[in-house]
Parts: structure tokens; sequence; C-alpha cells
């Protein structure tokens, strides 16, 4: 499963009775004189003129450009409390979603390689399809993977925009050892991270999805990282800070092998799951494939946050609002980088796991 005012605008508007020219207390001079200064015309251009109407016209000016300035800063209020309401909502990473070819030849691959559990199984008939989903600790506290096969179709396109999962072992070496002995395919031995001290190794699951191997002490999360390609770093990294309501946690530029990452999420690295973001040098489009679906995010309400997406330049691709026959409210979008995203209501989401 997945977990995903203005104000009234005012307008100044003199009274035109006070700039009267049959008002005793002002003569027609002293009018004109203040005029020229206030609408900034000059006096001589006053006479042979209808006072009145300049004044309507230029009142009327004024008063539309203090509706603008109203209007604006209703709108720069209207995101900040957007911005406030996305830091404050109760949010994690509940789910990253992706499509396979043989559903028991993976969890057998994840369970018996990787030490994750298989949490629970779900077969919907009628659309055709069965869901797996496997982690490393219960799905009401950890980030889990959710397998999806659709029935009859073996094989899936991973694209290149896909990057890798992370997952946080303590012994790199041993586990590369053991993913060889099980037959799995091994594309970088263990060893320092480029740049860097962190024992890193890659492996390939059997419908090609990557995973980088992390050597790490005791995490609470050891499904620790999804990584996605983007063509606009700023973007992306300002993207998910408002809508989303994300950290940016760090960021760590290569440029001997020409590419930037950024490390989003919801706490530190080493307690939390993170989205990485790479942007390669020069590199704007991603084939997206149509292997890789999702991640799933919980939300205290699918409709505020659908309205925060659409604030924040993404793309809502399903109005929030209850799924059909399970009455779950999501809401699903796209950044702006094409990657797709479902919202799940944090009530309704625990109550489909009793």
């Amino acid at each position: 499963m997945v977990r995903i005012i203005p104000m009234a605008a005012s307008s100044i508007r003199p009274s035109l009775g006070c700039f009267s020219s049959s008002s005793s207390r002002f003569p027609v001079s002293y009018l004109s004189r203040n005029l020229s200064r206030t609408l900034h015309v000059p006096q001589s251009q006053l006479f042979g003129f209808n006072t009145h109407k300049l004044l309507r016209r230029n009142v009327n000016c004024l008063g539309v450009a203090e509706s603008g300035k109203a209007e604006q800063a209703s709108t720069a209020t209207s995101q900040d409390d957007l911005l406030t309401w996305v830091k404050n909502d109760k949010r994690r990473m509940l789910h990253v979603v992706y499509r396979v070819g043989d559903l028991d030849r993976t969890i057998k691959f994840y369970t018996e390689c990787l030490g994750m559990k298989l949490l629970r199984k779900r077969d919907i008939p009628e659309e055709k399809y069965t869901n797996a989903f496997l982690g490393y600790g219960p799905e009401d506290s950890h980030f889990v993977i959710e397998l999806t096969y659709n029935y009859g179709v073996d094989k899936y396109d991973v694209g290149a925009g896909f990057g890798h999962f992370g997952i946080a072992v303590d012994d790199v070496a041993k586990t590369v050892e053991l993913v060889k002995a099980k037959g799995g395919k091994v594309s970088r031995e263990p060893g320092p991270v480029k740049g860097g001290k962190t024992v890193i190794a890659f492996i390939e699951d059997p419908d090609g999805y990557k995973f980088e191997l992390l050597e790490r002490g005791p995490t609470p999360e050891p499904l620790c990282q999804v990584m996605l390609r983007v063509g606009d770093l700023d973007r992306a990294i300002k993207f998910y800070e408002k809508a989303f309501g994300m950290e940016l946690l760090r960021t760590r530029d290569n440029p001997e092998y020409k590419y930037t990452i950024a490390m989003m999420g919801y706490g530190p690295e080493d307690k939390f799951p993170v989205l990485e973001l790479t942007y390669n040098y020069g590199v704007t489009e991603y084939d997206k494939g149509n292997a890789y679906a999702q991640i799933a995010i919980g939300t205290d309400d699918v409709y505020k946050t659908a309205e925060a997406i659409k604030v924040f330049g993404g793309k809502i691709t399903r109005e929030p609002g209850p799924l059909p026959g399970i009455s779950t409210k999501i809401t699903a979008c796209l950044d702006p980088d094409g990657w797709k995203s479902v919202f799940v209501d944090n009530i309704d989401f625990l109550k489909e796991l009793e």
C-alpha cells in the first residue's frame, strides 16, 4: 500500500469630496498645488481640465495598485501558511513501490541474500496483480518495499533515470559473498566509495534493480536510500523542501566524475530513509522505463498536501480522496522531473494494517 486564505483584497479609495473645488476650506489654487504634488501632474495641466475626472482616474489607478499589492501579500501569506503546515505535518516514507516479473523469485532473493522478511502478501485478482511487502521491520514503523507482480508480465525496463536502493549492512564483504553463493550478480566489488572512506558494493537483483550495500553499524532503518536522477538539482531540492517538507541533509559535488548528489529526508541518514537525488553534469532528461513506480509517504491530510504540491510546482495525477473499496484516502503527484509519489492518510494506513 501507499502512504502519502486568500485575504480579501482591500483598496484605499479616498473620498472625492475631500478634494472638491467647491469646498469653502480649500480654494482651487490650493487644490491644484497639492494635487500636482500628490498625483505627480504639473500644476499647469490641471487648469482647463475637469478636476474630478482627473482625480477619479488617478484614484482608480491608486486603488488598482493597492488592490494588486494586497493580492500579492495574500498569495505570499497563503504560501507561508502552507509551508508552515507542510513542515509540521507528520510525514514519513512508508513504501517504495516497483514492478517485478517473478514474485516468488524476488522474494527468495531478498529474504535469503539481503536478510529481509516477507511481511505480507495481497492478491487482487479482479485487477490482475499481486503485492508483496518486504523489509526489516513492521510497516507501521519502518520503510518497506512493495513489490508488484502484474499477471502475465515477466519483464520490465528499469530505465536510465532510476539509480539504486541503499541497504545498510554490518559487513559488506560477507553480504557480497552470500549474494555470489546464491547466484546473484555483483556489479561493484566491496571497497571505499570514490572520494570517501565508507565501504560499499553494488549488486543486482533478478530483475536488474541495483542495490548499494553500505557498511554501517546498527541502524533502525537498514533500507536506507532510494536514488533517482534529476535534470535540475536546485529545482528538485526546492520542490522537495517546500512541497514534501523534506530537509536537505547534505550535498556532495564530485567534479572528477561530473555529478552532484543531494540527500533529502525527514531525519538524519543514520536513523531515517533518505531520497538521494543525483545530477549528472549536462544531463537534463532521463528515460524512466516502466519498472520503478513510486515512493509512498504518510500525511495527516491528503487534501492540503495536494494543495501544497500544486502551489510549489508539482502536478497532481490523482486528486485527493478515498480509494474505491478500501476507503483509504490518497493523492498522487509528479515532481518537476516526472517522478511519481503517493501520499496516504496516516490514520487510514494504520487501519489497513490491522
